[in-house]
């Protein structure tokens, strides 16, 4: 192997040595598990942790099983313990090259090849390595019902190593930058959850005529009106794709697959012609009081438009009146979405017709209680898309990095 394809594109300052070549069973004891017998309790509910590989997700690290084996089951099993810190459980079934590293003493089924490292190995390098050794993993495993990799086949997997303190300190890189995704993971599924929550309490439930919870200053009851009594629903048209005239024009034009969890529609994929819209039943739709609403390919997705454009006929846009907030309407768009899809039919797939739509009821407060409910959402959800942003920056450089700082 060429020196250039033995060290990798970017590295800490002092390293030079190329990295070496070695098959993954010079470096660890590949050890897989087994299940008592679930007929005999004195095997269960034991302190041993016995891990299935349905419970290795996103968590870098094992803390601890969701079932337990006792002694005697291990010594009736094949399953083996585990040793901590130096373990990385390794799923070669039902989903190959699932990791986390194992942090107390356990034991695993028979789905694991679990990589028992030895001394001068650091175990969060060859974590880091994961998605590498995966994707080896897969090229190589077999199966007629579902592919599975056997201990063998695994320690016979060639991986690039470094010396110790270079895997040190990329193993400590990785961990810092994982420990910083995990922050911000953990900070935007707290947040998630607190607008859940908030969406609960600051909407009426069932028949109340007021929320749970509401801003200092509010006392008046709620009313109940037909969507159609507070805005327009428009649907729209395709211009014929025959004619190359009614196509890139200046028009936004939207179809349902470019609606998701962006709050905004800024532009489209495709765009119109001044007679592609004349020459189908797409309207132009105003910017800052349309919500674009789908009515099919999946009920309910929404985005509010910031430029005025059309639609294809997948949407009935909810088009508001004067005197409601947008993004007041906005925010109750899984309300309004739930009860699309309880009246929405269709033999092929499910749809929602304007009319339909229109005739939904929802609970609406004063202008002023509107304004400050939607203040309190758009702030909420700006903070949202900003960790969500954050989240997915860094698992950029992640992934940048694991493609340039490995062999």
């Amino acid at each position: 192997m060429s020196k250039s394809k033995s060290i990798p594109a970017i590295r800490f300052a002092g390293f030079t040595d190329a990295w070496e070549q070695r098959k993954l069973n010079q470096l660890a004891d590949i050890i897989g598990g087994g299940t008592p017998s679930t007929a005999n309790p004195e095997y269960w509910d034991g302190d041993i942790d016995w891990y299935a590989p349905a419970e290795i997700g996103e968590e870098r690290y094992a803390d601890g099983s969701v079932r337990k084996i006792t002694e005697l089951g291990l010594q009736k099993s094949s399953a083996t313990v585990l040793p901590a810190g130096r373990t990385i459980l390794f799923t070669s079934r039902a989903g190959i090259g699932k990791t986390a590293i194992l942090r107390c003493s356990g034991a695993t089924n028979q789905g694991f090849q679990s990589i028992v490292l030895k001394d001068g190995i650091n175990p969060y390098f060859i974590f880091s390595m994961s998605d590498s050794i995966k994707e080896k993993a897969e090229t190589v495993a077999s199966g007629s019902t579902f592919l599975e990799i056997s201990g063998k086949m695994l320690g016979n997997l060639d991986v690039m190593i470094p010396k110790k303190p270079e895997q040190d300190m990329i193993a400590r890189y990785f961990e810092s930058l994982d420990s910083l995704i995990t922050l911000h993971q953990r900070k935007y599924d707290k947040l998630v959850k607190v607008k859940k929550a908030m969406l609960e309490k600051m909407f009426p439930k069932g028949d109340a005529k007021v929320p749970e919870i509401r801003f200092a200053g509010f006392t008046d009851a709620w009313e109940q009106r037909k969507l159609n009594q507070i805005a327009d629903t428009i649907g729209g048209g395709t211009p014929s794709t025959a004619n190359p005239e009614y196509w890139d024009g200046d028009i936004d034009w939207y179809a349902p697959a470019e609606i998701g969890e962006e709050r905004y529609a800024d532009g489209s994929v495709r765009r119109i012609t001044k007679l592609g819209l004349q020459k189908s039943s797409a309207t132009i739709l105003p910017a800052g009081r349309t919500i674009l609403f789908t009515s099919r390919a999946g009920i309910g997705k929404t985005a509010i438009l910031r430029r005025s454009g059309a639609t294809n006929q997948g949407f009935q846009s909810i088009v508001l009146k004067d005197g409601i907030n947008p993004y007041f309407i906005f925010s109750m768009s899984d309300s309004i979405k739930e009860k699309a899809e309880t009246v929405a039919s269709g033999s092929t797939f499910l749809e929602i017709s304007g009319k339909m739509l229109g005739n939904l009821d929802v609970m609406i407060p004063s202008k002023p209680e509107q304004d400050v409910i939607a203040g309190h959402f758009e702030a909420l959800d700006t903070l949202i898309t900003l960790h969500q942003r954050k989240l997915e920056k860094l698992k950029t450089i992640k992934k940048s990095m694991l493609e340039s700082m490995f062999v």
